[in-house]
Protein backbone atom coordinates (compact mmCIF):
# COMPACT_ATOMS: atom_id res chain seq x y z
CA UNK A 1 0.00 0.00 0.00
CA UNK A 2 1.44 3.41 -0.90
CA UNK A 3 2.04 6.27 1.10
CA UNK A 4 -0.53 8.67 -0.11
CA UNK A 5 -3.10 5.62 -0.31
CA UNK A 6 -2.71 5.43 3.62
CA UNK A 7 -3.02 9.23 4.21
CA UNK A 8 -5.85 9.13 2.21
CA UNK A 9 -7.77 5.96 4.19
CA UNK A 10 -6.29 7.59 7.20
CA UNK A 11 -8.21 11.03 6.51
CA UNK A 12 -11.18 8.99 5.28
CA UNK A 13 -11.37 7.31 8.71
CA UNK A 14 -11.40 10.70 10.65
CA UNK A 15 -13.85 12.33 8.30
CA UNK A 16 -16.35 8.98 9.07
CA UNK A 17 -15.91 9.53 12.81
CA UNK A 18 -17.06 13.12 12.34
CA UNK A 19 -19.89 12.27 10.93
CA UNK A 20 -20.49 9.76 12.88
CA UNK A 21 -20.30 12.39 16.10
CA UNK A 22 -21.76 14.95 14.24
CA UNK A 23 -25.42 12.41 13.72
CA UNK A 24 -24.86 11.43 17.66
CA UNK A 25 -25.20 15.14 19.00
CA UNK A 26 -27.45 15.68 16.31
CA UNK A 27 -27.48 19.63 16.46
CA UNK A 28 -26.07 21.00 13.67
CA UNK A 29 -25.51 24.53 16.05
CA UNK A 30 -23.06 22.66 17.78
CA UNK A 31 -21.59 20.68 15.33
CA UNK A 32 -22.16 20.76 12.06
CA UNK A 33 -20.99 17.54 10.17
CA UNK A 34 -18.84 17.23 7.08
CA UNK A 35 -21.58 16.84 4.96
CA UNK A 36 -23.13 20.10 6.19
CA UNK A 37 -19.65 21.90 5.67
CA UNK A 38 -18.98 20.65 2.00
CA UNK A 39 -22.11 22.10 0.89
CA UNK A 40 -21.67 25.06 2.68
CA UNK A 41 -18.60 25.36 1.13
CA UNK A 42 -19.91 24.60 -2.25
CA UNK A 43 -22.20 27.35 -1.54
CA UNK A 44 -19.77 29.84 -0.72
CA UNK A 45 -17.24 29.03 -3.96
CA UNK A 46 -20.17 30.99 -6.02
CA UNK A 47 -20.08 34.03 -4.69
CA UNK A 48 -17.27 37.14 -5.38
CA UNK A 49 -17.29 37.68 -1.42
CA UNK A 50 -15.29 34.20 -0.84
CA UNK A 51 -12.65 34.61 -3.23
CA UNK A 52 -12.06 38.43 -2.23
CA UNK A 53 -12.14 37.37 1.29
CA UNK A 54 -9.29 34.45 0.47
CA UNK A 55 -7.39 36.72 -1.79
CA UNK A 56 -7.08 39.49 1.27
CA UNK A 57 -6.27 37.46 3.28
CA UNK A 58 -4.03 35.12 0.99
CA UNK A 59 -2.31 38.48 0.14
CA UNK A 60 -1.45 39.89 3.27
CA UNK A 61 -0.17 36.67 4.84
CA UNK A 62 1.90 35.79 2.18
CA UNK A 63 3.36 39.60 2.35
CA UNK A 64 3.86 39.24 5.50
CA UNK A 65 5.60 35.77 4.90
CA UNK A 66 8.18 36.89 2.69
CA UNK A 67 8.97 40.03 4.67
CA UNK A 68 9.89 37.87 7.82
CA UNK A 69 11.87 35.46 5.55
CA UNK A 70 14.14 38.49 3.94
CA UNK A 71 14.29 39.80 6.93
CA UNK A 72 15.40 36.38 8.74
CA UNK A 73 17.82 35.04 6.50
CA UNK A 74 19.61 38.82 5.97
CA UNK A 75 19.97 38.66 9.83
CA UNK A 76 20.86 35.55 10.13
CA UNK A 77 23.71 36.07 7.62
CA UNK A 78 24.88 38.80 9.86
CA UNK A 79 24.83 37.32 12.60
CA UNK A 80 27.38 34.38 11.67
CA UNK A 81 29.70 36.76 10.94
CA UNK A 82 29.62 39.17 13.44
CA UNK A 83 28.90 37.26 17.15
CA UNK A 84 27.88 40.77 18.71
CA UNK A 85 24.89 40.67 16.03
CA UNK A 86 23.69 37.63 17.12
CA UNK A 87 23.96 38.52 21.23
CA UNK A 88 22.21 41.74 20.26
CA UNK A 89 19.54 40.57 18.77
CA UNK A 90 18.89 37.21 21.35
CA UNK A 91 16.74 38.77 23.70
CA UNK A 92 14.56 40.14 21.29
CA UNK A 93 13.82 36.88 18.80
CA UNK A 94 13.48 35.05 22.54
CA UNK A 95 10.80 37.49 23.19
CA UNK A 96 9.07 37.47 19.92
CA UNK A 97 9.39 33.05 19.74
CA UNK A 98 7.82 33.29 23.75
CA UNK A 99 4.94 36.30 23.86
CA UNK A 100 1.36 35.11 22.74
CA UNK A 101 0.32 35.79 19.57
CA UNK A 102 -2.57 37.43 21.21
CA UNK A 103 -0.63 40.02 22.99
CA UNK A 104 0.88 40.91 19.59
CA UNK A 105 -2.23 41.49 18.06
CA UNK A 106 -3.84 43.75 20.81
CA UNK A 107 -0.71 45.75 21.11
CA UNK A 108 -0.07 46.33 17.45
CA UNK A 109 -4.14 47.31 16.86
CA UNK A 110 -2.71 50.40 18.72
CA UNK A 111 -0.09 51.49 15.85
CA UNK A 112 -1.41 49.76 12.68
CA UNK A 113 -4.59 49.89 10.65
CA UNK A 114 -6.86 46.10 11.09
CA UNK A 115 -6.04 45.84 7.90
CA UNK A 116 -2.48 45.48 7.96
CA UNK A 117 -2.79 43.50 11.13
CA UNK A 118 -2.30 40.02 9.88
CA UNK A 119 0.43 41.17 7.67
CA UNK A 120 2.58 42.44 10.64
CA UNK A 121 1.56 39.63 12.85
CA UNK A 122 2.89 36.89 10.58
CA UNK A 123 6.00 38.92 10.11
CA UNK A 124 6.63 39.08 13.87
CA UNK A 125 5.63 35.12 14.00
CA UNK A 126 7.66 33.77 10.86
CA UNK A 127 11.07 35.94 11.18
CA UNK A 128 12.56 34.12 14.62
CA UNK A 129 11.74 30.72 13.20
CA UNK A 130 13.48 31.81 9.98
CA UNK A 131 16.24 33.52 11.27
CA UNK A 132 17.11 30.57 13.30
CA UNK A 133 16.86 27.66 10.44
CA UNK A 134 19.43 30.03 8.23
CA UNK A 135 21.47 30.69 11.26
CA UNK A 136 21.42 26.64 12.57
CA UNK A 137 22.40 26.07 8.73
CA UNK A 138 24.94 28.59 8.47
CA UNK A 139 26.58 26.83 10.99
CA UNK A 140 26.82 23.72 9.71
CA UNK A 141 29.18 25.14 6.77
CA UNK A 142 32.34 23.25 7.16
CA UNK A 143 34.96 26.07 7.82
CA UNK A 144 37.90 23.59 6.70
CA UNK A 145 35.69 23.35 3.42
CA UNK A 146 35.36 27.36 3.13
CA UNK A 147 39.27 27.23 4.16
CA UNK A 148 39.76 25.06 0.83
CA UNK A 149 37.84 27.32 -2.00
CA UNK A 150 39.71 29.81 -0.83
CA UNK A 151 42.71 28.40 -1.57
CA UNK A 152 42.20 27.55 -4.75
CA UNK A 153 40.88 30.79 -5.26
CA UNK A 154 36.59 29.13 -6.73
CA UNK A 155 34.65 31.77 -7.50
CA UNK A 156 31.88 33.21 -5.04
CA UNK A 157 29.32 31.83 -7.50
CA UNK A 158 30.76 28.13 -6.94
CA UNK A 159 31.37 28.65 -3.36
CA UNK A 160 28.00 29.74 -2.70
CA UNK A 161 26.41 26.84 -4.79
CA UNK A 162 29.28 23.88 -3.56
CA UNK A 163 29.73 25.08 -0.03
CA UNK A 164 27.25 27.05 1.48
CA UNK A 165 23.82 26.07 -0.17
CA UNK A 166 24.22 22.52 0.46
CA UNK A 167 24.78 22.71 4.22
CA UNK A 168 22.14 25.68 4.82
CA UNK A 169 19.34 24.18 2.28
CA UNK A 170 18.25 21.45 4.82
CA UNK A 171 17.62 23.77 7.89
CA UNK A 172 16.17 26.30 6.18
CA UNK A 173 14.13 24.13 3.65
CA UNK A 174 12.28 22.95 7.02
CA UNK A 175 12.29 26.21 9.00
CA UNK A 176 10.51 27.76 5.79
CA UNK A 177 7.90 25.03 5.66
CA UNK A 178 7.42 25.24 9.60
CA UNK A 179 6.97 28.90 8.89
CA UNK A 180 4.47 28.72 6.49
CA UNK A 181 1.75 26.81 8.35
CA UNK A 182 2.63 29.52 11.32
CA UNK A 183 2.05 32.09 8.86
CA UNK A 184 -1.42 30.88 8.77
CA UNK A 185 -2.50 30.06 11.97
CA UNK A 186 -1.11 33.49 13.20
CA UNK A 187 -2.32 35.60 10.16
CA UNK A 188 -5.90 34.51 10.68
CA UNK A 189 -6.18 35.11 14.28
CA UNK A 190 -4.52 38.30 14.14
CA UNK A 191 -7.62 38.88 11.37
CA UNK A 192 -10.15 37.44 14.11
CA UNK A 193 -9.43 39.43 17.07
CA UNK A 194 -8.52 42.65 14.93
CA UNK A 195 -11.98 42.22 12.34
CA UNK A 196 -10.75 43.95 9.20
CA UNK A 197 -13.51 44.21 6.16
CA UNK A 198 -13.23 41.64 3.82
CA UNK A 199 -11.42 39.29 5.19
CA UNK A 200 -11.53 35.45 6.12
CA UNK A 201 -10.53 36.26 9.85
CA UNK A 202 -13.67 38.59 9.53
CA UNK A 203 -16.33 35.84 8.24
CA UNK A 204 -15.05 33.59 11.03
CA UNK A 205 -15.76 36.33 13.88
CA UNK A 206 -19.59 36.71 12.06
CA UNK A 207 -19.84 32.99 11.49
CA UNK A 208 -19.16 32.75 15.48
CA UNK A 209 -21.48 35.66 16.37
CA UNK A 210 -24.56 34.49 14.33
CA UNK A 211 -23.95 31.02 15.36
CA UNK A 212 -23.81 29.92 11.99
CA UNK A 213 -21.99 26.66 12.51
CA UNK A 214 -21.54 25.30 9.08
CA UNK A 215 -20.14 28.79 7.26
CA UNK A 216 -17.72 28.42 10.88
CA UNK A 217 -16.75 24.95 9.85
CA UNK A 218 -16.74 25.81 5.89
CA UNK A 219 -14.14 28.45 6.41
CA UNK A 220 -11.91 26.66 8.59
CA UNK A 221 -11.79 23.89 5.54
CA UNK A 222 -11.40 26.66 3.27
CA UNK A 223 -8.35 28.16 5.70
CA UNK A 224 -6.77 24.37 5.93
CA UNK A 225 -7.10 23.75 2.21
CA UNK A 226 -5.49 27.29 1.16
CA UNK A 227 -2.94 26.72 3.72
CA UNK A 228 -1.70 23.27 2.42
CA UNK A 229 -1.63 24.73 -0.92
CA UNK A 230 0.80 27.33 -0.06
CA UNK A 231 2.57 25.16 1.34
CA UNK A 232 3.19 22.69 -1.12
CA UNK A 233 3.71 25.35 -3.63
CA UNK A 234 6.33 25.75 -1.44
CA UNK A 235 7.88 22.76 -1.08
CA UNK A 236 7.61 22.17 -4.97
CA UNK A 237 9.59 25.42 -5.80
CA UNK A 238 12.40 24.53 -3.10
CA UNK A 239 12.77 21.26 -4.46
CA UNK A 240 13.18 22.80 -7.99
CA UNK A 241 15.62 24.87 -6.57
CA UNK A 242 17.35 22.65 -5.16
CA UNK A 243 17.56 20.62 -8.61
CA UNK A 244 18.98 23.39 -10.33
CA UNK A 245 21.40 23.73 -7.61
CA UNK A 246 22.45 19.97 -8.38
CA UNK A 247 22.76 20.55 -11.97
CA UNK A 248 24.47 24.20 -11.47
CA UNK A 249 21.92 25.85 -13.76
CA UNK A 250 21.42 29.24 -12.55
Amino acid sequence: MSRALRHALAALFWVAVWQIVAMAVGQGILLASPVDTLRRLAELVQTGDFWRSVLFTLGHILAGYALACAAGIALAALAARYAAVGDLLSPLLSAMRSVPVASFVIAALIWVPSRRLSLLIVAVIVLPVVYAGTLDGLRQIDPKLTEMARVFRMSRRNRLRCVALPALLPSLTSALSVAMGLAWKSGVAAEVIGIPGGSIGERLYKAKVYLATPDLFAWTLTIVLVSAACTRALRAGLRWGQALLAKGNY
